[in-house]
């Protein structure tokens, strides 16, 4: 049993590990999380306190939008005072764009919010979720002499703690569905917790909490293929409202050097839009003028991502662009890591 004088608040905004079997219809039915502890008996042999809040509706993580993302931060900051560490239970769809958007957001976090859910709901025999989530409980009241083990955003599945802006879903049939390919996992589970504390991030200068909650949503995702058509590439860098581009590139940031493409991107920056430069590959980085066909790209003015993964370039391209800054701080913020999302 550990120490009663911790805290944790569990947030729950929906997802499938959440639901139980409804004995009248025979569909799968939220749970009311303030009862949580009748579905997972084991969570009372923690010995310390532990509070919910339920979004009203739930969301489906497919539905999930930047309005969610400032939902969930406000409810962090405003107990963030009350609590040692914040479990936010969520749809597995989309909790690698939510993880990644509330590291940006969080600003001076000193306390762990873990992201966590299942592949199988919580009232099914042979679900994942009761492993998740009280290990995630435990990882969100880890202390050493008072300070949080993991003061980051993280996400917990399947014994591995991720940071959560280095996380991708990957599968949607394995218990393991995340993974975080270009860097180690925070902490493994097994009999005992093992954190890797020479990754963990912990600030170097304390400041109160704040909530970046400012997004501008005029961000599109450009993936290359073989074939693409010039149509195809104007359409989309003409959209209305369109200020940047996450643009998906071959290998280590390759794109073809058609003089037509290269002339759209150039056109679309000259404009004042952005285009920042991410590989289609699960891992590795982008590394441009490696290659003569990424040469181009860096002639016509595209920022390299380097190993950033699409989900979190696009929620970080949000958020600075929802600041107000001028295009070249932007991009100057965007080409470095700001809470430990790139290399």
């Amino acid at each position: 049993m550990m120490e009663n004088n911790r805290s944790v608040l569990i947030i729950y905004t929906g997802g499938t590990i959440g639901m139980v079997n409804d004995p009248i219809s025979g569909t799968l039915v939220p749970i009311d999380f303030r009862h949580i502890s009748d579905q997972v008996p084991e969570l009372r042999r923690f010995g310390f306190r532990l509070e919910t809040v339920t979004f009203d509706p739930v969301i489906d993580s497919s539905e999930v939008t930047p309005e969610i993302w400032v939902r969930i931060a406000r409810t962090i900051e405003e107990n963030y005072e009350e609590f040692d560490g914040f479990v936010v239970l969520h749809g597995t769809d989309t909790m690698a764009y939510s993880a990644s958007a509330l590291s940006f957001m969080l600003q001076g976090l000193e306390k762990p919010v873990i992201f966590t859910g299942a592949q199988l709901p919580i009232g099914v025999l042979r679900t994942d979720g009761k492993e998740n989530l009280i290990t995630a409980i435990e990882i969100a009241a880890e202390q050493v002499d008072g300070v949080s083990v993991v003061p980051e955003v993280c996400i917990y599945f399947e014994n591995r703690l991720l940071r959560g802006n280095r996380t991708i879903k990957y599968s949607a049939e394995h218990f393991n569905a995340f993974v975080s390919p270009n860097l180690s996992p925070l902490a493994e589970a097994g009999l005992q917790i093992r954190y890797n504390r020479n990754i963990i991030r912990y600030p170097t200068v304390r400041r109160p909490l704040s909530v970046s909650g400012k997004f501008d949503t005029g961000v599109s995702l450009l993936r290359l293929f073989p074939g693409i058509r010039q149509e195809t590439v104007h359409a989309i860098l003409g959209t209305s409202g369109l200020r940047g581009i996450i643009l998906e590139t071959y290998g280590t940031g390759n794109a073809p050097r058609n003089e037509w493409f290269l002339n759209e991107l150039k056109s679309f920056i000259s404009g004042g839009g952005i285009v920042l430069n991410v590989t289609q590959c699960q891992a590795g980085s982008v590394e441009m003028g490696l290659y003569e066909t990424s040469a181009g790209l860096i002639s016509a003015g595209v920022i390299s991502g380097r190993d950033i993964t699409t989900e979190a370039a696009v929620t970080k391209m949000m958020i600075l662009l929802g600041t107000g800054l001028p295009a070249e701080k932007v991009s100057s913020l965007l080409s470095r890591p700001l809470c430990g999302e790139m290399s």
